[in-house]
């Protein structure tokens, strides 16, 4: 099990495929926060409506901290249908 602990800012959030989730923000909680600059733009396009605020992902995605990365135990495409909104 990971701790939360280890989840810095700025660290990167990919799917268990690899593929690009966001950016850490800060650990809020049982969630991890991601920055509004890329949260939600692969949902919708740059100008969507999930674009421009923040997501978040449950802790309990989260299947290992490798070095900066975050990886998550679902693909990216899934992990981007899991986000939560505030």
């Amino acid at each position: 099990m990971v701790e939360a602990s280890e989840i810095r800012e700025h660290m990167e959030v990919i799917g268990a495929d690899g593929a690009h989730v966001g950016t850490v923000d800060h650990v809020d909680g049982d969630r991890i926060k991601l920055t509004k600059k890329d949260s939600g733009a692969q949902v919708e396009g740059a100008e969507g409506a999930h674009s421009g605020h923040h997501h978040y992902v449950s802790l309990g995605l989260v299947a290992d901290v490798e070095g900066d990365r975050v990886r998550l135990s679902a693909t990216g495409a899934n992990a981007v249908l899991l986000e939560e909104e505030a």
